[in-house]
């Protein structure tokens, strides 16, 4: 008899550290989540349209640019006196609108200085890159975004 509930105990405990740990991955997820919201700042995109060079950056460099075309030119607010260049960024629409926002992030590497003062937002977005935030080539967009 004794044997038996020394197995039962045993079972018990077994299943009471795996619940156990199952919360400190659910509780260690969430404040991940919520480390991530915190270190988010809140600006605004839009599309700009080609041609692309020359940067501020590298000029007429195209090698610079990334391969999937991801890339962004910089407000004052990110521009930091051109320290931004080649600095990746995930952005991720937040509002605007219409409801333009996709869903989901897109990282973008910053290319050039916005070429207007003041410039209209946070980023300006290479066209393939604003797509995949947005349904409206045309929108300006709410965004949240990090360094990466």
């Amino acid at each position: 008899m004794t044997m038996m509930r020394q197995q039962q105990q045993q079972q018990l405990l077994q299943v009471s550290w795996r619940k156990m740990k199952e919360l400190l991955l659910i509780t260690v997820l969430c404040l991940q989540m919520f480390v991530m919201a915190a270190m988010a700042d809140v600006g605004t995109a839009a599309s700009y349209p080609s041609p692309y060079i020359p940067t501020q950056c590298w000029g007429y460099d195209q090698s610079r640019f990334p391969a999937n075309n991801m890339f962004v030119s910089a407000g004052e607010m990110v521009w930091d006196n051109g320290a931004a260049c080649g600095r990746r960024y995930r952005v991720r629409c937040i509002g605007g609108s219409g409801r333009p926002c996709v869903g989901g992030f897109v990282d973008v590497t910053v290319v050039d200085a916005c070429n207007t003062f003041p410039c209209p937002s946070t980023f300006l977005f290479s066209a393939d890159a604003f797509q995949q935030i947005s349904r409206n080539p045309h929108a300006a967009v709410s965004v949240e975004f990090w360094q990466i």
